[in-house]
């Protein structure tokens, strides 16, 4: 079986996935290829022994990057895409080659995720009435419209829901989560001061705004590190200064697995998310968690158990789930290594990438 990806961005939760998965597949004897957006990704995928070529897709009208996608395609049995733009004009080119078009759908776009995960939130700021109707009534149809092309994959049952609810069919649609391999069993001796991280992209729906806020108000001492870029990183930097967290800021970091190590706990306080991939690689690391109850996250962390799970905007409960890990190195010890047991049982690599595989051989023996 020949299998070829298809990733039109340069970094994030769809890309780090497809680091993961497309080793895995090809460990068990599928023959791999990956079409990415630049050299440094086709670089890192080559490091993995992983055939892959850049060709980018620099729009979703970009028909001259389709038409140097198509000869790569030749031999293909699936093409599986994984961004709206490569789905948009190389999933229909998979089936016009004759293969099995699969598309992974990572999330809705962010501009509605605030208000499609959480009933009666507030859009974010901003983003206006227009523009959230083109999404929901333009882009998400669109998206529907081409689910007929193949089947959709998504990693969270909470976003299957979100897209069965704006039309797309369910018989479309299977579930399989994001994989990471387990790092460690058990955290590390901690930190003085305790050190909490993130890793996210700094834009309004994360809600890093939110655990600096926290972390203002917490009065044992601690130290943040914040791994990421985005438009509101200026504004986040000023609002540590301005309220007095020791807050680091790294910007985007390729080596976020090894940055790991150097944090006590890991938060997100994500305001939308669908299954974000930085929480399976925190908690494979075997660190506690501190998290949103929203979207597909508690399909993740088991609260009380694996973490604490606190509801989104709510910089008080927050507050109060940091201080309690500072003060209780017995339960951060405790989640770490729940944590880190859940990962390896549920969202273990190698056992997605059969799921996959398993997938890819139902769809090409129905179309045989």
């Amino acid at each position: 079986m020949k299998v070829v990806y298809v990733s039109s961005i340069p970094s994030g939760g769809p890309v780090s996935h497809l680091f993961d998965l497309a080793p895995k597949v090809a460990e068990a004897g599928i023959d791999v290829k990956v079409i990415c957006f630049n050299d440094d990704v086709a670089d890192r995928f080559s490091q993995l022994g992983i055939d892959a070529i850049k060709i980018s897709l620099r729009h979703k009208l970009d028909l001259p990057g389709a038409i140097r996608v198509w000869p790569e395609l030749k031999g293909a049995d699936v093409v599986h895409t994984h961004d709206r733009r490569a789905g948009l004009l190389a999933r229909p080119e998979g089936r016009l080659a004759g293969a099995v078009a699969i598309h992974t759908l990572h999330g809705v776009p962010d501009e509605i995720g605030v208000t499609e995960y959480r009933d009666g939130a507030p859009p974010p700021p901003g983003v206006s009435r227009a523009h959230i109707a083109w999404i929901r009534y333009g882009v998400l149809r669109i998206e529907a419209t081409l689910s007929h092309l193949g089947a959709v994959v998504v990693p969270s049952h909470a976003l299957e829901r979100v897209l069965i609810r704006h039309g797309f069919p369910a018989r479309r649609i299977t579930v399989i989560p994001y994989g990471v391999d387990v790092r460690r069993t058990k955290p590390s001796p901690a930190h003085d001061p305790i050190v909490f991280g993130t890793a996210a992209i700094l834009e309004y729906h994360k809600g890093i705004d939110v655990l600096i806020d926290a972390c203002a108000k917490v009065a044992a001492p601690l130290r943040l590190e914040v791994f990421g870029d985005g438009s509101l990183r200026g504004e986040l930097e000023r609002q540590a200064q301005r309220l007095g967290v020791d807050a680091r800021f790294h910007g985007f970091v390729t080596d976020i697995r090894e940055r790991l190590d150097d944090i006590d706990v890991f938060v997100l306080p994500t305001r939308a998310d669908n299954l974000p991939v930085s929480l399976l690689e925190a908690m494979a690391n075997a660190l506690p968690v501190i998290t949103s109850r929203v979207g597909g996250v508690p399909e993740i962390v088991k609260h009380g158990e694996t973490g604490i799970l606190v509801e989104p905007d709510d910089p008080e409960a927050l507050t109060q789930a940091i201080a309690q890990l500072i003060a209780s190195p017995t339960q951060r010890e405790d989640f770490g290594r729940k944590g880190a047991i859940r990962i390896g049982e549920h969202f273990d690599a190698q056992r997605v990438a059969r799921r996959m595989i398993d997938l890819y051989g139902e769809l090409t023996a129905s179309k045989r």
